[in-house]
């Protein structure tokens, strides 16, 4: 049995509120749980933040049997100080090259700018032949 740490969502339409839980990866997103692990409320409050609670030592047992975190549970494991960094690799259009400049997790933007090709501060000078015919 492959566990999984997930998102189970909860609250009513367009107000989000999730249950971060340790799930068989064959059962519904919803549906049978093995242990809940804390909450995630993606809305702000009256802070502005997001809210979140977790139960470090159980997230940090089931990481250590083997359970798998799901891309969103690995950001907020991030955030909250549990997991390294998940690799970032910005793309600049699909199916193009790809960009291979470090990215901040927390913002997405890039650490380093492009560097611009540089310019000759003096312009080729083109030689017009005209002649008088």
């Amino acid at each position: 049995m492959v566990v999984r740490i997930r998102l189970s969502r909860f609250g009513c339409k367009n107000r989000p509120f999730y249950r971060v839980m340790a799930a068989d990866s064959r059962s519904p997103r919803d549906g049978k749980h093995l242990e809940i692990l804390g909450y995630y409320n993606p809305l702000p409050g009256q802070d502005g933040g997001k809210r979140m609670g977790l139960n470090f030592d159980r997230v940090k047992y089931w990481l250590s049997v083997g359970a798998q975190p799901s891309e969103p549970v690995e950001r907020i494991l991030f955030r909250a100080g549990l997991l390294p960094p998940p690799p970032l690799l910005a793309m600049s259009h699909k199916g193009g090259p790809r960009d291979t400049r470090p990215v901040d997790p927390l913002s997405g933007r890039f650490l380093t700018p492009v560097d611009p090709t540089p310019l000759d501060d003096e312009p080729d000078e083109v030689e017009d032949d005209k002649s008088d015919s």
